[in-house]
């Protein structure tokens, strides 16, 4: 089994997913990563070039590869689970599926707190990355990360070591 992050952009799920696979003495694989190195390209470029849905489908490829690997932190990207299918091929391999959930001002100021966030990622809606975006797509997304999850964690208050502690006792 392996233990999947999910949540909105700036929920931690790369940096506290570093800690807790360190906790686990697991190893940790982020699947943005792994996505911007098959492609060869920033997540922004291959917005640019292929479009979301290009993306979305590179990004299912490697989910599928991901869900394949046991005792390992998985971090996905913010929109991994709005694929049926990605969230399927998680649950058929019985992994502990955790949603970071964290208030939309305290996404706001991680994400502009973190000068990779505008270099690399995309804005994802007409609404340039502004509170109103985050705030309409953890609407959107929040039913999605709520039904594929095994656990949820409020990470609005924590450092990312308290959140990998506490994760370290959930899963």
């Amino acid at each position: 089994m392996s233990v999947v992050l999910t949540g909105y952009r700036g929920s931690g799920k790369t940096t506290v997913g570093r800690k807790l696979a360190e906790r686990l003495r697991m190893k940790f694989i982020d699947c943005d990563d792994v996505v911007v190195g098959k492609a060869g390209r920033s997540i922004r470029e291959i917005f640019a070039e292929q479009g979301e849905a290009g993306f979305r489908r590179l990004e299912a490829e490697v989910v599928g590869e991901l869900a394949l690997l046991e005792e390992h932190v998985i971090a996905l990207g913010g929109g991994a689970l709005i694929a049926e299918a990605n969230r399927r091929a998680l649950a058929a391999e019985g992994h502990s599926i955790v949603y970071l959930r964290c208030d939309a001002a305290e996404l706001l100021r991680r994400i502009a707190s973190d000068p990779a966030t505008s270099d690399n990622r995309p804005n994802l809606t007409r609404l340039g990355g502004s509170l109103q975006e985050i705030e309409a797509l953890i609407a959107q997304r929040e039913p999605i990360y709520r039904a594929a999850k095994t656990h949820e964690l409020d990470v609005t208050a924590l450092t990312p070591e308290q959140a990998a502690a506490k994760l370290a006792e959930m899963v």
